[in-house]
């Protein structure tokens, strides 16, 4: 089965969720995003403040930085130290197996952050994170 991406969001990482959420909104103009923060799953290692805005099409994720993450749930890749970007695709397995072709590491998170969102991270080139989830 072919598999799509599509730009889903950019997180990033702050000390101030309420003043990041602020600029966002007052500064760009962006919309509250209020159905992302009934999904949130806080018992599975991350039980950090975060801020959701959009532009009616992609979203901004204002995550509280947390550098204990990977390492309270078993990780090497931390999502919420530096922030990350987020592609959501139709067949996370396929790209999983990609991944593995091109000999790139991942860590999977499976559903652990947003209810019914299975999550994997790996590094661009240059350190970046990159999210790949699926619904």
């Amino acid at each position: 089965m072919p598999m799509k991406l599509k730009l889903h969001h950019v997180n990033f990482c702050t000390t101030n969720v309420p003043g990041m959420t602020e600029f966002y909104r007052t500064v760009l103009g962006l919309e509250d995003e209020p159905s992302l923060q009934a999904t949130r799953v806080v018992s599975k290692g991350y039980p950090g403040k975060v801020g959701f805005v959009t532009d009616g099409h992609i979203q901004i994720h204002l995550a509280e930085k947390d550098l204990g993450v990977a390492f309270r749930t078993g990780h090497a890749i931390n999502p919420l130290e530096r922030g990350h970007v987020a592609f959501r695709t139709d067949n996370l397995e396929a790209f999983k197996k990609r991944l593995i072709e091109k000999g790139i590491p991942f860590s999977d998170y499976g559903a652990w952050a947003m209810n019914g969102w299975h999550q994997i991270f790996f590094y661009d080139p240059e350190g970046n994170i990159i999210e790949v989830h699926q619904v």
